[in-house]
């Protein structure tokens, strides 16, 4: 790319997608060309006033800290219509015309699986999430997600142990990292051949309503979503909905009916998703787009039939069934089991020290998935 300064200026203009191409008769020319448009024509396309103003006066320093920003090691701005684009995401209505890219630009291009949800999922929450994207990662697949705490850092964690490629999408610029938390978890992103990446400008901070926007470029590169564990009020449900609308698979794990963090996946399963139990359900449902990858499926695929081997005491089995799958305290435990209180608290112990079940916050003991990290 000779001068970026044109495709810098398209990427700060807020708003602006392919979609406005297509509504210019542009479908198949230069989005460049829009810089040379008139304010009456660039209104006439559905552009507001600030998405119109930043295109015809650029911010000068803005473009000159992107510029910065782009000769660091690895860095790249994938524009629309160039080699590197990915295919997937050029076919959704509002496709973004440059892409901030900090990593593999070829990993862009990968077939992917999304896998979303919680950011305070419970810890079978994301044992289940660790291990579909060591499943994915060892049958060939990227795993995407946005680096958010929770679900979304499980996923990528799960690709990474796999050997495999996650990338992250990014509701900010990308010269910070958020949440701060995971910025190492962002460089090991990188340095495993997988990319960070943004619609969205240097200096542009990760306000709320850029979640939405970027959502639309997770489902958009994948082609199916995966949710774990989301309430009722998830951002996650919104990276699902956009899936459908762009034509992509939604994959739903349910849960208990007690539990909260499981009622936006039945949701979801009502209105269409796959209820999906094992790594299998969603080779077989993608069927010959991605043919050959149930073959190449790592053995460690979840199965949520298949919790735990055996050899426990009988008193360990019944404590484990008045369990359950939903987070429980002590005093439910000793109401459900009929165990006395310092017998359960021993009991639990024991199984936590075996990395059978785990502690989460508010003292609730949940049950962990086996192959746990």
């Amino acid at each position: 790319m000779d001068d970026p300064k044109p495709w810098l200026t398209l990427a700060r203009a807020a708003s602006l997608h392919a979609g406005h191409l297509a509504r210019a008769g542009m479908a198949s020319a230069s989005p460049l060309q829009l810089l040379g448009e008139s304010r009456g024509a660039l209104a006439a396309l559905g552009l507001g006033e600030t998405t119109i103003e930043a295109m015809i006066n650029p911010d000068p320093r803005g473009l000159a800290a992107d510029e910065r920003w782009l000769q660091g090691t690895r860095r790249r701005l994938v524009t629309w219509g160039s080699p590197d684009y990915p295919p997937l995401l050029a076919n959704i209505a509002d496709a973004p015309l440059a892409l901030f890219v900090e990593g593999e630009c070829g990993a862009l291009s990968l077939p992917q699986l999304a896998i979303v949800g919680s950011r305070n999922p419970t810890i079978l929450g994301r044992d289940t999430a660790t291990q579909f994207a060591r499943s994915a990662a060892a049958a060939g697949l990227a795993v995407t997600s946005g680096l958010a705490l929770g679900i979304d850092a499980a996923g990528h964690r799960g690709a990474l142990q796999a050997g495999g490629v996650t990338l992250a999408v990014l509701g900010c610029g990308l010269d910070r990292t958020y949440p701060r938390a995971n910025a190492g978890l962002a460089i090991e992103i990188v340095a495993q051949g997988g990319a960070l990446v943004s619609d969205l400008p240097t200096g542009v901070p990760p306000l709320r309503q850029h979640f939405p926007r970027r959502n639309r470029i997770i489902s958009g590169l994948s082609v199916g979503t995966l949710v774990i564990e989301a309430a009722l009020q998830s951002g996650s449900l919104i990276t699902a909905r956009l899936a459908g609308d762009q034509g992509r698979e939604v994959f739903a794990v349910p849960g208990s009916i007690h539990n909260p963090m499981a009622r936006g996946c039945h949701r979801l399963i009502r209105q269409g998703a796959k209820l999906v139990e094992t790594a299998d359900d969603i080779y077989v449902e993608l069927g010959a787009l991605l043919a050959g990858l149930r073959a190449r499926a790592s053995t460690e695929a979840p199965d949520a039939q298949r919790v735990f081997g055996p050899g426990l005491d009988n008193d360990y089995e019944i404590l484990l069934d008045a369990l359950g799958f939903a987070p429980a305290s002590i005093d439910s435990l000793v109401a459900r089991s009929g165990f006395a209180a310092d017998a359960v608290a021993s009991m639990l112990l024991i199984l936590e020290l075996d990395g059978r079940v785990a502690q989460q916050h508010g003292g609730l003991y949940c049950r962990r998935l086996p192959g746990k990290v």
